[in-house]
């Protein structure tokens, strides 16, 4: 068993393994047990009474975070060029099409997201090996293949992301950064949970939120009361 470091048994010492907070406190809280040299990621873990197996309770859409990630988003628009100088000008890192589907073909994926037209998802289906297990393939119902190429930029700029089930039944978003106030943490862990609360298929039945819980890179996760949310 892997011993504790100095700093996780000062996080663990500040933490009641058996309360759970609410996401005001926890958000605070995450703050304080955060040790690290760098601007740590918050994540939010909520685990949802769901079989993913099944299409029927497959959860998965978007949200756009009130206080964005405070991630530098890297974002490549495969279009025309007709749609070229309005990508550019939402602030696309990557603009153009044939070159980048080149470089992509040849191993290149030093994006977070991908947004393109429906003229041009057929040449990305040859890529689906390369871009689908990144979770790089655009895809309309997350708002990534679109005629309005400079609004899809601009909200992902902005801090829109994208999030899927896994096959446990878990969604894993980063929300945050430990730099972060407090209280936009918890504004944005609220958002995306409220999102998940109104997706809940119809064919999910019992508790649909089981559990939440709220971490830092390399810190304990804080279990969150779901009734404070």
């Amino acid at each position: 068993m892997a011993k504790l470091t100095k700093k996780r048994k000062e996080a663990q010492a500040k933490i009641d393994a058996n309360q759970a907070y609410s996401l005001k406190d926890a958000s605070a809280l995450v703050k304080e047990i955060t040790n690290v040299n760098f601007d740590a990621s918050i994540d939010l873990a909520v685990r949802l009474g769901v079989d993913p197996r099944k299409a029927n309770q497959m959860v998965r859409g978007v949200v756009t975070l009130p206080h964005g990630t405070g991630k530098d988003v890297k974002v490549l628009a495969l279009v025309t060029p007709d749609k070229e100088d309005e990508a550019k000008e939402a602030g696309a890192d990557y603009v153009g099409l044939d070159e980048y589907l080149q470089k992509i073909k040849d191993g290149w994926t030093d994006v977070d997201v991908i947004i393109t037209m429906p003229s041009v998802m057929g040449k990305l289906g040859p890529l689906g090996r390369v871009l689908g297990p990144r979770g790089l393939m655009p895809n309309p119902k997350t708002g990534t293949v679109t005629m309005d190429v400079a609004k899809a930029v601009a909200e992902v700029k902005a801090g829109k992301i994208d999030f899927k089930v896994e096959k446990s039944g878990i969604v894993h978003a980063g929300i945050a950064k430990a730099s972060f106030d407090a209280d936009k943490i918890a504004e944005n862990a609220s958002e995306l949970i409220n999102t998940l609360i109104k997706l809940k298929p119809t064919a999910s039945k019992g508790i649909y939120i089981k559990s939440i819980y709220l971490s830092s890179t390399m810190s304990p996760g804080l279990n969150i009361d779901i009734k404070s949310v």
